[in-house]
């Protein structure tokens, strides 16, 4: 009994009728949901319109928006029935204006079709009005049950509700809407224009930081409600895919420098401050990647909830710590962080849609953006009252410094009188000293005068010791780097004995010359032969210190006293191989020259001592 039972339900659902709509029972207007009608999920989106009318549509009494397959087409079949004595026009219309191509196959009077195509990736103008939803016309001289047939194609969420109407309740309907949508937008262009009148008056940064924000809402707001793409740029439909994104980017990021500006997050939660500007990067960052590879990254709004639950703690944070100012900034929030909330609910399938869910982001805006205004003029109102109080206690501090001025001032006066008797006694004194310090003055410099003079003998007398010493061979390393102590000494000592007479170019003979770029050197003015202070002596090509060089020839003429080349290495800190050649070279020019060269060579230091 049970199975039969069961056979006779599935047998009566299978051959029961879809539904028709007689318009002659319609008061004015019926919304028909997706749950009561008929369609077919076209996967592929490869389907025809032949196609389509031999398959069998079905419903789904629970569908919810998260089943919305958006890679996917979808045909809607109305079933409408038209009384022959029918005075009204009626006529199809969608309330969602995002989606990219809707094709609608009407019923003609000759029994066939005819394709409309609409679409917001169409030109505005192709649609039947100049309305923001898509409407179709049925044509009033067709009679009994007509069959109309929708194909919905979008790349993202499609809202698919229809509902009948006729052209008087289209009318009142459209009326009544833009009228709301004008006071709408009418209070976002009055709150802009006070906000930069504001700014205008006070320079105050945060108010430009809002008036950028609540511009970037109504856009964000024309954008939802397809009035941008209607007003702004009706034919650019490219840009209408993803204006909808750029300026959802923008009220978050005006809102963030805005909330960060209103709230002073940076003295008063410095931590918060940290986060905030990493979400605000990360977001920019987000917005690039959608903008320029995947436009479909914009469909993922309730990312949102992230900066707005930051900004939102951020508020009520600051509140708490003391910050009046932020609490109708944490109210306005709170209506907006629901807002957000409820869209999102409405999008994850958690709540149903209706007229209060669909246009809770614009109630929360109006009531964000009334709040958001008491909250700047509450901080004017406070930074006034604390103005106020600060200017009495600046004047109450200013009469008591004054009575407390007057008090210091007599008794300054008594002191001053008696410092100034003290003073002059302190002059007297000082007089008489500074006129001994005078005299004792010149008698300082009078035998700094002959102390520098004594100094002066005592230098000479050493510099002639050392030379003394020089020409008599028994100077030490220490003393005789006394007399040439670096490589600048011994290159003026290499020049007087190399110019002193004149200069003389050894490869033209010329006789002038200018100076050269290295040190001591000369350059002929006449074939420009520069010549080294070291060229055309033992001392040219020498990779050793010069200082170093004349020590060794030092001790090599030196006859009196000899070192083995190990003590010299070690008080020369040289290899002694280096000693070695250079003694060698010494050696070996004394053995090739005639006798007067070599007395001048082995008698060098003595002859030039002077």
């Amino acid at each position: 009994m049970v199975v039969f039972s069961f056979l006779i339900a599935f047998f009566t659902n299978w051959i029961s009728y879809p539904p028709v709509y007689d318009i002659s029972t319609i008061d004015g207007e019926r919304i028909l949901f997706i749950q009561e009608l008929e369609y077919i999920e076209d996967s592929t989106r490869s389907l025809t319109f032949e196609e389509v009318r031999e398959q069998r549509f079905h419903t789904n009494a629970s569908f919810q928006p998260r089943d919305y397959n958006p890679s996917s087409a979808y045909w809607v079949k109305v079933r409408l029935y038209i009384p022959k004595d029918n005075q009204e026009q009626w006529l199809i219309e969608f309330y969602d204006q995002t989606i990219d191509n809707l094709r609608a196959y009407v019923p003609t009077v000759q029994g066939d079709y005819r394709l409309l195509q609409f679409g917001d990736q169409f030109p505005f103008e192709q649609k039947t009005f100049e309305h923001k939803n898509f409407e179709v016309l049925i044509n009033d001289r067709l009679e009994g049950v007509q069959t109309f047939y929708f194909r919905i194609e979008s790349h993202a969420y499609v809202d698919i509700r229809i509902v009948l109407r006729t052209i008087n309740q289209f009318v009142h309907y459209a009326l009544n809407e833009y009228f709301l949508y004008g006071i709408f937008y009418g209070m976002i262009l009055m709150i802009i224009l006070y906000n930069i009148l504001i700014y205008i008056a006070i320079r105050e940064i945060k108010n430009l930081y809002y008036t950028f924000y609540i511009l970037s809402v109504g856009v964000f707001a024309m954008c939802v409600d397809g009035i941008a793409y209607q007003y702004l740029w009706p034919n650019w439909p490219e840009w209408n895919q993803v204006a909808h994104g750029v300026a959802l980017f923008s009220v978050i990021f005006w809102s963030i420098l805005f909330s960060r500006k209103f709230l002073n997050v940076t003295a008063r939660a410095p931590k918060l401050t940290k986060i905030i500007d990493a979400v605000l990067i990360l977001r920019a960052l987000w917005f690039v990647f959608a903008l320029v590879f995947d436009h479909e990254l914009f469909q993922l709004r309730n990312i949102e909830i992230i900066p707005l639950s930051i900004i939102f703690y951020a508020s009520i944070y600051v509140w708490a710590r003391g910050y009046k100012p932020a609490r109708f900034f944490v109210v306005a929030y709170g209506f907006l962080f629901l807002g957000f909330l409820v869209k999102a609910m409405v999008m994850l399938s958690v709540i149903p849609i209706s007229i209060p869910s669909y246009y809770s982001l614009h109630v929360s805006f109006v009531v964000e953006m009334l709040f958001l205004s008491f909250a700047l003029s509450d901080r004017v109102r406070i930074l006034k009252s604390m103005r106020d109080r600060a200017l009495f206690r600046i004047i109450k501090q200013h009469e008591e410094n004054m009575s407390l001025k007057d008090k210091v001032n007599k008794e300054l006066e008594q002191r001053i009188r008696l410092r100034t008797i003290e003073m002059e006694d302190k002059n007297n004194l000082l007089r008489e000293v500074n006129e001994k310090l005078t005299a004792q003055t010149k008698e300082i410099s009078q035998i700094n005068s002959i102390l520098d003079l004594d100094n002066w003998k005592l230098k000479n007398n050493i510099k002639e010791i050392l030379q003394n010493r020089l020409v008599n061979k028994n100077l030490t390393l220490d003393e005789f780097n006394g007399i040439f102590p670096d490589k600048l000494s011994c290159y003026r000592f290499l020049e007087r004995i190399k110019w002193e007479e004149s200069f003389k170019c050894n490869k033209c003979n010329n006789d002038k010359y200018i100076t050269g770029k290295d040190h001591f050197s000369r350059r002929c003015s006449r074939c420009g032969y520069i010549e080294s202070v070291t060229s055309n002596t033992i001392f040219h090509g020498i990779r050793f210190p010069i200082e170093k060089a004349f020590y060794i020839l030092y001790v090599t003429n030196n006859q009196s006293e000899r070192f083995t080349l190990d003590q010299l290495s070690e008080m020369l800190d040289l290899r002694r191989n280096t000693i070695w050649s250079f003694k060698k070279k010494i050696e070996e020019l004394l053995s090739t020259v005639d006798k007067p060269e070599k007395d001048y060579l082995r008698n060098f230091f003595m002859v030039h001592s002077n």
